[in-house]
C-alpha cells in the first residue's frame, strides 16, 4: 500500500501538509464528495507554501468542513482525494489509486458532504424533508463513490449546509433502497461473502467522468491490483480488470484448467433463503487454496443442503477454475458423475493428455482413475467436487453392499475443495456443518410466498400458523406452495387438510424440482427405511415417539416397558447402552437431539 499524504489541522486552525514519516500512520478521517469546476489541488497548495487557507477556490470550503468536523471527533488529521495527491505524478497517481480502498477502510470516520442536499435550520417541510433530496443525490451516482460508502467503518452524511444528516447504519435501508447494494454488505460484511459479479454490479448505474476510471474504480471493490493505463479505452480497461479477477482468484495458469460451468447438471436452488451463517462457516473453510478443504452438510432429509452447496456455488463461482456436482447417492452413480466431468474437460481442452484417449463408453472404473489423474496435475489446485446426496456412506466392518466408500471417488492430492452433502452425522471427509430448520417465521414464509405465488402473507396470521405448523422444514413449506400455487384454498384450509390427510396431502402434491422430484413423504420414507435396516430398535422407537408429539423422551420413562411382546422394545429397553445406541442413529440422521443436561437431570 502506498504512503498516504495527510493534511494536518494545527492547533491555531491552520491546516497544512503533514509532515513525512515513516512511523505508524495517525487516526485521520476521509472526505467523500462530487467533483466540482474549483477544487483545491496538490499543486495549489504546493504553490501557498504547503497551505490551505489562503486559496481562494470554491472546493476550499469543503477541505475547511471536513478538518473542522474531524477536530470535533477529536482528529487532527484528514484526508481529501483533490489535493493529498499529486495527480501530474503518473507513478503516485497510480499508486494511490491501487491504495485507496484501503485507505478509506482505514480511516476511523468518512464524511460524505452532499452539495446538492439541503437541511434548513427551522425544519421546514417536516423534520426528514431532505430526505427526497438525498435520495436522487448525484453522489449516489458516481463511479468512485461506490468504494467510498462501502470501504469505511464509520460513514456520515452531511448536508450542503454542513448539518449531519445520518449515519451509514442509520440509513440503511434508504441507502440500500438508492443503490440496491445488500444491506449486510453496508453494514460491514466482509466483501469476501459477496460473489465478484454481485460486487461489480453495483457499479452498473454509476458513471465516471474518464471512460478508464468505470473499470478502474473497481479496483478496490474486487480486491485487485493493476496499473493504470489512461488512454486505453473503456472495453480494454475492463479486459485488464477481468484478468487480473481471474488471475488472482484463479491462478495465475487458470486457462489451462478452466472448465466451463454446467449449470444443467446442478440441481435449482429457486427457493433459497437465509442461511448466511452456514454460508459464512462455509466460506471459512473453503476460500483458501494452499491445501485441501472440505465441508460435510449434513442434515435432516429436506433441510436444505443441497440448495445451500448450490448457493455457495452461485456466490463464489469466479474462485474456482472448475467446478463439479457429483450424484453420490450410490456407486453407479458416482461413475456416470465422473464420465460427466470428464465430457466437460474435454470439451474445455479437447487435447487434455490423461482423458483425450479415453473411451468414454466404455471401463467407467478407468474414466473415474482418469479424472482423478487430471484433478490431482500441479498447479491444477482450484476446482470445487460437490459430493450430493451421500446419504449411504460405508462405515467399518459395514458389508452391505449398497453402501458407498466415498474414499474411492475423491482426487488423492492435497489440493482444491470439496462439499459433500449428506443425511449422515457419521461422514468425516471434512469440516461436518450441521443444517438445521429455519430458525425464524421470516424465512420460512419467504419459501411459502415464493413457491406459492402468494404476495403479502407477512403479517397473514394463518401463513405464519402453516409456516409455524411446518417447523421450519424447506422441502415441507416448498411442498405446502407448490400445492396451493394451483389450488383456491386459504392457508387455513390446508393447514385442515395437513392435520387430516397428510399422507394422501403429500402423495398428491406436485413435485418439486428443485428437490430432484422428491417428496416430503418419499424423503422421510427412505430415511425411515435406512434407520430400520441399520436397527430396528431405532426403528421402532421412533415409531413410538411419534404419539409423543414434541415432547421428550428419556430412557427412564421406557425402562419398564421390557416386559413388553414387542422385541424391538426388549431390545430398545435391555438396559441404557442399547436405548443409548438406538438414539444415537436417530441423532445422526437428524431426526432427534441430545438434550445432556435433561437426562442427567432424569
Amino acid at each position: 500500500m502506498a504512503q498516504i499524504r495527510l493534511l494536518q489541522r494545527k492547533p491555531d486552525g491552520a491546516i497544512v501538509f503533514r509532515e513525512p514519516t515513516s512511523g505508524p500512520v495517525p487516526a485521520y478521517a476521509i472526505l467523500s464528495h462530487t467533483w466540482g469546476e474549483e477544487e483545491v489541488s496538490f499543486q495549489d497548495i504546493e504553490a501557498n507554501g504547503g497551505k490551505c487557507e489562503s486559496i481562494s477556490k470554491a472546493g476550499w470550503a469543503k477541505i475547511q468542513f471536513c478538518a473542522e468536523q474531524a477536530a470535533v471527533d477529536g482528529l487532527q488529521y484528514v484526508w481529501v482525494d483533490t489535493c493529498c495527491i499529486d495527480k501530474k505524478n503518473a507513478v503516485e497517481l497510480g499508486a494511490a489509486i491501487n491504495s485507496m480502498f484501503r485507505w478509506y477502510q482505514n480511516a476511523a470516520r468518512c464524511y460524505v458532504y452532499l452539495s446538492d442536499v439541503s437541511k434548513s435550520d427551522n425544519g421546514a417541510g417536516g423534520e426528514r424533508a431532505w430526505e427526497e433530496a438525498f435520495r436522487t443525490s448525484r453522489w449516489f451516482t458516481r463511479g468512485w463513490t461506490l468504494q467510498e460508502l462501502i470501504a469505511p467503518r464509520e460513514v456520515e452524511f452531511f448536508s450542503a449546509e454542513r448539518r449531519r444528516l445520518g449515519s451509514k447504519l442509520s440509513l440503511v435501508a434508504e441507502v440500500h433502497e438508492v443503490t440496491s447494494i445488500p444491506e449486510k454488505a453496508l453494514r460491514g460484511d466482509a466483501l469476501s461473502s459477496f460473489s465478484i459479479r454481485e460486487r461489480k454490479s453495483w457499479a452498473e448505474r454509476r458513471n465516471t467522468t474518464i471512460e478508464e476510471d468505470g473499470a478502474y474504480c473497481l479496483i478496490g471493490i474486487c480486491g485487485i491490483a493493476m496499473v493504470l493505463n489512461y488512454g486505453e479505452g473503456r472495453e480494454h480497461a475492463f479486459g485488464r480488470l477481468e484478468k487480473k479477477i481471474h488471475t488472482l482468484y484463479k491462478g495465475a495458469d487458470f486457462e489451462q484448467y478452466a472448465v466451463r460451468l454446467n449449470l444443467r447438471s446442478f440441481p435449482e436452488a429457486a427457493q433459497f433463503v437465509a442461511r448466511e451463517q452456514e454460508l459464512s462457516k462455509m466460506h471459512e473453510v473453503l476460500h483458501g487454496h494452499s491445501s485441501r478443504a472440505a465441508v460435510v452438510l449434513h442434515g435432516l432429509g429436506g433441510i436444505g443442503k443441497t440448495q445451500l452447496a448450490v448457493e455457495y456455488v452461485k456466490r463464489h463461482k469466479e474462485k474456482h477454475t472448475a467446478i463439479f456436482w457429483l450424484n453420490a447417492n450410490d456407486e453407479d452413480s458416482l461413475r456416470l458423475s465422473y464420465r460427466g466431468i470428464a465430457q466437460q474437460v474435454l470439451h474445455s481442452h479437447p487435447s487434455t493428455r490423461v482423458l483425450s484417449s479415453l473411451d468414454l463408453e466404455g471401463d467407467l472404473d478407468r474414466v473415474v482413475s482418469a479424472v482423478k489423474t487430471w484433478l490431482d496435475l500441479p498447479g491444477n489446485a482450484r476446482w470445487l467436487m460437490v459430493y450430493d446426496n451421500y446419504d449411504n456412506p460405508r462405515i467399518a466392518n459395514d458389508t452391505d453392499r449398497s453402501t458407498v466408500d466415498i474414499r474411492q471417488y475423491l482426487p488423492e492430492s492435497d489440493q482444491g475443495s470439496i462439499i459433500i452433502t449428506t443425511r449422515s452425522a457419521r461422514v468425516t471427509q471434512g469440516r461436518r456443518l450441521h443444517v438445521q430448520k429455519l430458525a425464524g417465521l421470516e424465512d420460512g414464509l419467504k419459501i411459502l410466498a415464493n413457491t406459492s405465488k402468494r404476495e403479502k402473507i407477512e403479517n397473514d396470521p394463518d401463513a405464519e400458523a402453516l409456516v409455524s405448523e411446518l417447523d421450519g422444514l424447506p422441502l415441507a413449506l416448498s411442498t405446502a406452495g407448490a400445492y396451493l400455487e394451483h389450488v383456491t384454498i386459504s392457508f387455513a384450509e390446508y393447514l385442515r387438510l395437513h392435520e387430516a390427510s397428510w399422507l394422501k396431502l403429500q402423495r398428491t402434491s406436485p413435485t418439486l424440482s428443485s428437490y430432484e422430484d422428491r417428496s416430503l413423504y418419499t424423503t422421510w420414507q427412505v430415511t425411515f427405511d435406512r434407520i430400520q435396516g441399520q436397527n430396528t430398535a431405532s426403528a421402532r422407537l421412533l415409531k413410538l415417539w411419534a404419539y409423543f408429539d414434541k415432547q421428550d423422551v428419556w430412557f427412564g420413562l421406557l425402562r419398564h416397558a421390557y416386559n413388553a411382546d414387542d422385541k424391538s422394545i426388549q431390545k430398545l429397553t435391555e438396559d441404557e447402552l442399547s436405548y443409548n445406541e438406538a438414539v444415537r442413529l436417530l441423532c445422526e440422521y437428524g431426526l432427534a437431539h441430545p438434550e445432556p443436561l435433561l437426562s442427567q437431570a432424569s
